[in-house]
């Protein structure tokens, strides 16, 4: 059998150092282009295992097609969302995750703000050319037939948060998403520890993946635990539309809806944070926070942090988030062929002033 083949034979037989030619095949640091090219050449002649499929045709295709390898620049990533960037999970913290692994890996990030009037009309903001892009990462676009027309770009494409494509099969997209289970298993788990076993959920269930993995846990938690499931304590409908029109139309409908529930429920668990803010702020005068009802929201936005109560939440990982995300896409530009993934980053609970009753 014959020996393998070391980064120190590749730099004996060049007459380099070892330093250069892990450089070189690692693509770390800086060395000359040629000296690169040089190191991985020979590092294909010669059967390095990193190498050992390409022949020196193949090689100088592969570095064409994943520049990378070579120093050059890759190509642009198109970010495409519908909401502001300061929202708490996918803000500036994760942009700039994004943002920086892709520059390491020779890739420009370009962010483009999808329009109502886009979404209408199924059409790509101006100023995204398909022709120039390499992949696409999607944050919180969530309208089915949007996100069917863009999985049919036939690019790379991530979904981050993704719509439940209820008419019809889902695309071939990888999707990833934040943990929706873990930690509202274990807040019902203490819940039903504390005695307590009147919880409701708030928050349109079929809106996203997300919204809807966090209903379904809270389903399955109070069926596992032996709680009891009461439609009539849930407020599920989408008033999302009514929001985005009228603010105060919306708080009103939402303060109604829980007056004429037949009784409060003691805890509410909400799909994100701004429902549960939306829910303190329209009941507050009829309803005392968290001495009659306790709210868990989720996301732990900024505003959590300043209501009050403190909302209770469940902390995503923005930077993680970002980190996953951009390996995703990667790997997906890399091998188009490989299977499609969904992938879930780990979550914290976190608990505040909404959760705690005095005594």
């Amino acid at each position: 059998m014959a020996a393998r083949v070391t980064i120190q034979d590749i730099a004996d037989e060049l007459g380099l150092s070892r330093n250069t030619v892990s450089k070189a095949i690692n693509n770390t640091g800086v060395i000359a282009e040629s000296t690169r090219r040089l190191v991985l050449q020979k590092a294909a002649e010669m059967g390095y295992k990193q190498f050992s499929y390409f022949n020196s045709d193949a090689l100088a295709e592969h570095l064409n097609t994943f520049p990378e390898l070579s120093g050059g620049l890759k190509g642009e990533i198109a970010f495409l969302t519908t909401m502001k960037l300061d929202n708490a999970h996918f803000g500036s913290v994760m942009m700039d995750k994004i943002c920086h692994e892709f520059d390491v890996l020779h890739f420009t990030v370009s962010i483009h703000f999808v329009m109502p009037q886009d979404l209408a009309l199924c059409r790509l903001p101006a100023g995204v050319d398909v022709s120039k892009i390499r992949g696409m990462i999607c944050a919180e676009l969530l309208d089915e037939a949007y996100c069917r027309m863009l999985a049919s770009l036939d690019l790379p494409l991530l979904f981050v948060d993704a719509p439940l494509f209820l008419n019809g099969d889902e695309p071939d997209v990888d999707i990833l998403l934040m943990d929706n289970e873990k930690s509202i298993r274990s807040f019902i788990l203490g819940l039903k520890e504390q005695g307590i076993s009147r919880i409701g959920f708030v928050g349109p269930y079929l809106h996203c993946r997300s919204f809807n993995e966090r209903y379904l846990c809270y389903r399955r938690c109070l069926e596992f635990y032996g709680l009891p499931f009461r439609r009539e304590l849930c407020i599920l409908d989408d008033l999302e539309h009514v929001s985005r029109s009228n603010q105060d139309r919306y708080i009103a409908q939402l303060r109604s809806l829980v007056r004429s529930m037949p009784e409060l429920p003691e805890v509410f668990i909400c799909a994100n944070d701004f429902i549960a803010i939306d829910l303190m702020t329209s009941c507050r005068d009829f309803i005392r926070f968290p001495e009659d009802v306790m709210v868990l929201g989720f996301d732990d936005s900024a505003e959590a942090r300043i209501v009050s109560p403190t909302l209770s939440s469940v902390h995503i990982h923005s930077q993680t988030m970002g980190q996953y995300a951009v390996g995703m896409l990667y790997q997906r530009i890399r091998q188009p062929d490989f299977y499609h993934v969904t992938v879930h980053v780990a979550t914290d609970l976190v608990l505040r002033d909404s959760t705690r009753r005095p005594g």
